[in-house]
């Protein structure tokens, strides 16, 4: 019997992500307004892509790669369920409206704490996965302080800082897969502790 090797699912991962960060991120720094593209790359890309690749992370026994994907996977769709929820009528209730700004800022901010407590157990893996997930803290960060303060320029730094995030992502995607396939390092990821 053949050896039952399970394939990397983590570039499927980090591309849903990185992706989708840098699509939503071009909106906030002020490049182009939100519509159906980032909502579309938000349920099924930056969501649905994770969820799978967070579940099959679980399937190769990676804790870290579970919790993280999965996490994220429905971060995105969870956001884009507070977009589009207050957009469908149903009746008058209040609980169907967006969520305010504190509200916003609240959850921003506890997506950030949970990703700074992942940048920690990052500090036993490689230099790349520690800059995703210090800048994606970062961005969490200053995109709660946006919301809670109103402020546009915090937002477009937010963005600018969230497209580095993204690209970030994708570079550990893109250097996984051509380090694989090549069998030797074609792009460096930093040494794994």
């Amino acid at each position: 019997m053949g050896e039952n090797r399970l394939s990397n699912p983590a570039p499927l991962g980090l591309m849903g992500f990185g992706m989708t960060t840098v699509l939503l991120n071009l909106h906030n720094a002020g490049f182009f307004g939100l519509g159906s593209m980032i909502l579309a790359m938000g349920i099924c890309y930056g969501g649905l892509a994770q969820v799978i690749a967070g579940i099959l992370e679980f399937k190769k026994g990676n804790t870290f790669g579970t919790t993280a994907f999965t996490s994220y996977g429905l971060f995105w769709i969870s956001l884009v369920m507070l977009l589009l929820i207050p957009q469908i009528k149903f009746g008058a209730d209040p609980l169907w409206k967006g969520p305010s700004k504190l509200a916003m800022a609240a959850y921003l901010f506890m997506w950030g704490l949970f990703t700074f407590y992942l940048f920690i157990g990052t500090l036993k893996l490689n230099k790349a996965l520690q800059v995703i997930f210090l800048t994606l803290t970062v961005l969490f960060w200053l995109l709660a302080l946006a919301d809670a303060t109103g402020s546009a320029s915090i937002k477009i730094l937010a963005g600018y800082e969230g497209i580095f995030c993204g690209f970030s992502a994708i570079y550990l995607a893109c250097a996984e897969v051509l380090n694989e396939v090549y069998g030797r390092t074609v792009l460096p990821i930093g040494p794994v502790k």
